[in-house]
């Protein structure tokens, strides 16, 4: 092992990627955690006067009415990848190492990642014990970061993923660029859960056993692909969140202070005006529990000057008018439909809810689009290591479930209509009803015993339905 005086460092060179990238990923770090707590409900109190924070904050320390999840999953759950055309048909191939790498599962986790923090990754490599077999992992961006061509945002110049080795206590760190991967760790251990800035590691190479320096990279382009949300021009991808953390804020504040109203102020205050307070003859104290009240009691003035008087109750539907303004602002905002948040009103039902979440049907169709070239990518890599072909992602069509919602009698009607009306084949049907791909093959494998099965008597009078 040698240590990388990274001062000197090359433009372009392996060393120079490193401490490039690791300062860009140090710096986005700041950023991808703030929204990360504000998905996990760990919010700072804002909004609030000082003397209110020092009579309440830590009562309301962990507290948050937290808006923020639903408006991230009420998107994820409608997202599942189903299968991958290869030439316009369904390739049981890819699928097979797409669930071996347990993408089903996996690829939600970086929708979802992707969804909060605006950034996840995929990356595909082979598997360490069985050589032309593809192993896919999802990468978190607090670890990994890519790095795009200047004049060129769709070719990848290199990747970093940095860790931190459990064993060693030392960060480790991956370069890859399109001719190798280089392998590095840090001088020194680093105390986990330590923020250790990039300017402050030091590097040295790092060469397992019976592995090369560097390894060669078999693809020719970075393995590494980034899920991005919401890209712009020459802008960084945006958070789904980004846009009402303020409001997140403000519903906080609104709830605290309804609790707190609830707590002093919910309840009607008599008051006596112009009364001594009683005390014991014996012991000269006030009498504290003399004006207490009871259902059968009655109070007693021993003041003919004397009154009584009350302070109305706080009326605290102000206050929830107030937190329904600000979650209405979420849900507009964000095009999550106002029934899932629970706001008063009708509950909508039939052709009221597909117009109600058509927004967020949109919204959902919009990511997928985006998403299936970073999939197609990753497959046709994995395709390539599994000796199925150097097939191009252009060449593969990521298949989606239909986002839309509605019940199945509605939408095995209307698909039956299509049929008949239309007279749209049987395949497209099934697959308009929602059925993955791996079961239309095995529904075009049934059906195709029940005919061979059938007698000509049956075929005589009318054939198998459909």
């Amino acid at each position: 092992m040698a240590e990388i005086d990274t001062r000197t460092a090359e433009i372009g060179s392996p060393e120079w990627w490193l401490v490039r990238l690791h300062k860009r990923l140090d710096a986005r770090s700041i950023d991808i955690a703030l929204l990360d707590d504000y998905y996990n409900g760990q919010q700072q109190i804002r909004y609030a006067m000082e003397r209110w924070r020092k009579a309440f904050s830590k009562q309301f320390r962990h507290f948050s009415e937290n808006a923020m999840p639903l408006v991230v999953d009420s998107v994820e759950e409608r997202i599942d990848v189903v299968g991958f055309q290869v030439g316009g048909e369904f390739d049981k191939a890819t699928w097979a190492l797409w669930q071996r790498n347990q993408m089903d599962a996996e690829s939600q986790l970086a929708h979802m990642e992707s969804l909060i923090t605006a950034y996840a990754y995929a990356m595909v490599w082979n598997e360490d014990d069985a050589e032309g077999r593809a192993r896919i992992t999802v990468e978190s961006p607090y670890e990994t970061i890519v790095e795009y061509a200047s004049g060129d945002r769709r070719k990848r110049a290199s990747a970093l993923k940095v860790f931190r080795d459990d064993s060693t206590g030392r960060l480790f760190a991956t370069v890859y660029l399109p001719e190798g991967v280089w392998k590095y760790q840090s001088t020194r251990p680093v105390d986990e859960g330590r923020r250790l800035g990039a300017q402050e590691v030091m590097w040295e190479t790092r060469e397992p056993a019976g592995e090369d320096w560097p390894l060669a990279n078999p693809f020719g382009k970075v393995p590494v692909v980034a899920l991005e949300n919401r890209r712009r021009l020459g802008r960084a991808p945006r958070s789904e969140i980004a846009d009402v953390l303020t409001t997140q804020d403000a519903i906080n504040k609104l709830s605290m202070d309804l609790l707190v109203a609830s707590e002093f102020a919910a309840f009607r205050q008599r008051y006596l005006i112009g009364v001594e307070e009683p005390k014991d003859p014996k012991t000269g104290q006030v009498v504290s529990d003399y004006w207490k009240q009871a259902l059968e009691a009655f109070i007693i003035i021993p003041n003919a000057d004397g009154r009584v008087g009350s302070i109305e109750a706080t009326d605290l539907t102000n206050y929830v008018a107030a937190i329904e303004h600000e979650i209405q602002q979420v849900a507009t905002r964000t095009k999550t439909p106002p029934h899932y948040f629970f706001l008063r009103g009708e509950f909508p039902s039939g052709e009221s809810i597909v117009a109600a979440e058509a927004g967020l049907v949109a919204k959902a169709r919009r990511r997928m689009r985006h998403w299936s070239d970073a999939w197609e990518e990753v497959v046709s890599m994995a395709r390539q290591i599994e000796g199925l072909g150097s097939t191009p992602a252009a060449a593969i069509e990521t298949m989606w479930r239909d986002p839309e919602s509605r019940t199945e009698a509605q939408h095995v009607d209307a698909v039956g209509k299509k049929r008949s009306l239309l007279e749209i084949p049987l395949e497209q049907a099934w697959e308009d009803v929602g059925y993955r791909p791996d079961q239309i093959a095995r529904l075009r494998e049934m059906r195709a015993r029940e005919l061979a099965g059938a007698s000509p008597s049956d075929g005589a009078q009318g054939g198998p339905a459909g």
